[in-house]
């Protein structure tokens, strides 16, 4: 009885050999596989990370290793076992993590996290250039790090694809947060953004007139908002009012019409971006103390130094600070506050990015071999490669393409 169902079973397995059986997926191998690691978020109430877990499916399936440290995505709504599942591994060291050959960040590191750095490897985060100080650039050259600022990554066209993304949240954000700040319940004035029949809407003054001014102006138009638009590029404001497809107030900058409006707005909102590495002072404080009381004052670009005199950093847990009666919003990270949004867009730029610089042969030869790319590199191998860096530190400059013509 035995023997025979001992050969029904050796029957039966010799048939199912003949199925067809899965086979596990094959991994693709770029030029140069990659080694990422994506640490846990230090900065202050920073809530986005730089990758999410189908991004880290389509890098693993690719063939790279990625290491993210447990609990980085748990601020955006990702966790541990999302990112296990996509086949990156989890580690629970922040100094392990950063052993990796390339580490994407959100904010930049602190000087405890270049120290955890390897010698010569890759960093790609944001700088923070208006509150960025000297030593965390020296520690990045004494490492030779080469390192990636979120701010100067352009693309094929000379577009700059994360400030822009980053700079659409922001935008949508401001109109939500001005209308937080003018209501009672927050000790406002108690006005609504867009009116109603027979009140009249409230009045809103952008200074800048990029992609930060065209996210606002789209949501303070669908509101029924009075806005008024300044800039010193005509070019700028055409493109804006061709984008809204709608007849709004634009101006250049003058003191007396700027002055005028500021008089009379109920919300101020700073989005002119920092120029030639310097940031411009557009709003005095004398002008801010001629505000309406309880009127809002939202400086977006606060992170490069902002354009108005009397901003200073503020955070998402002390948003606001009253000054001359007028509630200022300064915090550096506006898109935090929509960080799963936030997230999902920061992967759909970097994704297709790391997956070039593999096909590349890495990120030195991505550097001398795309030049859209090689403008987002402020530091390299020990030196800085961005002027306006070195010229607002009083550090030596290294130009990168000084360095392409003698590889060539």
């Amino acid at each position: 009885m035995v023997d025979k169902l001992q050969k029904e079973v050796i029957s039966l397995a010799k048939e199912q050999a003949l199925y067809p059986q899965e086979a596990p997926a094959k991994l693709k191998k770029g030029k140069g596989a990659l080694f990422i690691g994506v640490p846990k978020e230090s900065a202050y109430q920073e809530k986005r990370i730089a990758l999410k877990p189908e991004s880290v499916q389509v890098l693993v399936t690719n063939g790279h290793k990625v290491w993210i440290e447990a609990g980085a995505g748990q601020s955006s709504n990702y966790g541990d076992n999302q990112y296990s599942e996509a086949g990156a591994t989890i580690v629970y060291s922040q100094k392990e993590v950063f052993q990796a050959n390339i580490i994407m960040k959100v904010g930049p590191p602190t000087l405890e996290e270049i120290d955890f750095m390897k010698e010569g490897s890759t960093l790609i985060s944001a700088l923070h250039g208006g509150s960025q100080r000297s030593d965390f650039l020296v520690a990045l050259n004494r490492k030779r790090i080469t390192a990636i600022a979120y701010e100067f990554i352009e693309d094929k066209v000379g577009g700059l694809p994360i400030v822009r993304a980053m700079s659409e949240i922001a935008g949508s954000s401001v109109m939500l947060i001005a209308a937080e700040y003018l209501s009672s319940s927050n000790h406002g004035p108690g006005i609504l953004l867009g009116g109603i029949t027979g009140v009249p809407p409230a009045k809103v003054v952008i200074l800048g007139a990029g992609t930060v001014a065209e996210y606002a102006a789209r949501a303070a138009l669908g509101l029924g908002v009075d806005i008024s638009v300044f800039d010193n590029h005509i070019y700028k404001l055409r493109r804006l009012k061709h984008a809204l497809n709608h007849q709004v107030y634009t101006s250049t900058i003058d003191n007396a019409t700027l002055q005028r409006e500021i008089e009379e707005a109920d919300v101020l909102i700073g989005a002119l971006r920092a120029e030639q590495g310097r940031s411009q002072c557009i709003v005095t404080e004398e002008m801010v103390s001629t505000m309406k009381e309880g009127s809002v004052l939202i400086d977006v670009g606060i992170d490069q130094g902002g354009c108005i005199e009397t901003s200073e950093i503020t955070t998402h847990r002390q948003p606001v600070f009253t000054k001359h009666g007028v509630i200022h919003y300064c915090v550096p990270n506006i898109a935090s506050r929509t960080s799963r949004t936030a997230t999902d867009a920061l992967s759909n730029i970097f994704t297709p990015m790391l997956l070039q610089i593999s096909e590349a042969g890495g990120v030195e030869d991505m550097i001398f071999s795309h030049k859209w790319f090689m403008k987002g590199i402020y530091s390299h191998r020990g030196g800085l490669t961005n002027v306006h860096l070195a010229r607002k530190y009083n550090m030596p400059f290294k130009d990168l393409n000084l360095l392409i013509a003698a590889r060539f």
